[in-house]
């Protein structure tokens, strides 16, 4: 049966390394997102290296009313498919702070973009009886920190949508897995301080779709995120909001 990956953030490092894994493992690869001349080189390399489909489409996760175009290329589109939400928006907390324009933009996209795309793509799934539904959260999201509490609220309210999402498709035979990655290799990390144990994109490509292949509910990536999280939410508030973490 033919099986396609729809990837809507696929100019992003992880969303390439994604497109690329799933590609290698026999996927036709629909890229998704705003830098056309990325995506399209990205396709050409998939197409060249696997021999797999590989379509480019145009998405801005801030303009919801055109969302509808991607749902009807998910309808078009024949046998499995599957969907990988990776985009985001990640100013520094001090800008957002600053200027609260930031912090509005950094929730719409996230969460408002996120909910309006994959809400639209819900019933085409659950039409199909099939398909996997990849939502890329963060460690960010499991406890409010001084240093990204915005982010990590966008995230929260991702993980609670896609916990939702998933009791709903499960009921048709659609899988719904919640990603946590930890700190990446990627443009959104750079620069940052303190970064320790950090994945490559390949890494938490590999992890995702190996997770989405055993119909895992909740992964962090590197697992041993799960471990530091675990910590980090049993601190008791009256000493967490002392620390400056």
């Amino acid at each position: 049966m033919i099986e396609t990956w729809i990837v809507i953030g696929a100019s992003s490092a992880i969303g390439r390394a994604f497109a690329r894994e799933a590609a290698a493992r026999g996927a036709d690869v629909i890229l998704a997102g705003r830098d056309k001349a990325d995506l399209d080189r990205t396709a050409s390399d998939i197409r060249i290296a696997t021999g797999r489909g590989a379509m480019v489409f145009p998405f801005d996760a801030l303009d919801t009313a055109s969302h509808e175009t991607l749902v009807g290329v998910a309808g078009a589109t024949p046998g499995v498919v599957n969907v990988a939400l990776l985009f985001a928006n990640m100013p520094e907390q001090a800008a957002m702070d600053a200027d609260p324009t930031l912090a509005l933009a950094c929730i719409d996209t996230g969460l408002r973009g996120a909910i309006s795309i994959l809400h639209r793509l819900a019933p085409v799934l659950e039409r199909r009886g099939a398909g996997t539904v990849v939502g890329f959260g963060s460690v960010a999201g499991d406890r409010g920190r001084l240093k990204n509490y915005i982010y990590g609220a966008t995230k929260a309210g991702l993980h609670t949508y896609l916990a939702g999402l998933r009791n709903r498709l499960g009921r048709s035979g659609v899988h719904v897995l919640t990603v946590k990655p930890g700190f990446v290799d990627t443009a959104m990390t750079w620069g940052l301080p303190c970064l320790f144990l950090v994945a490559s994109p390949d890494e938490v490509a590999r992890a995702c779709l190996d997770a989405a292949s055993r119909r895992r509910d909740v992964i962090y990536v590197p697992w041993f995120w799960r471990g530091i999280m675990t910590i980090i939410c049993t601190i008791p508030e009256r000493v967490f909001k002392r620390l400056s973490i």
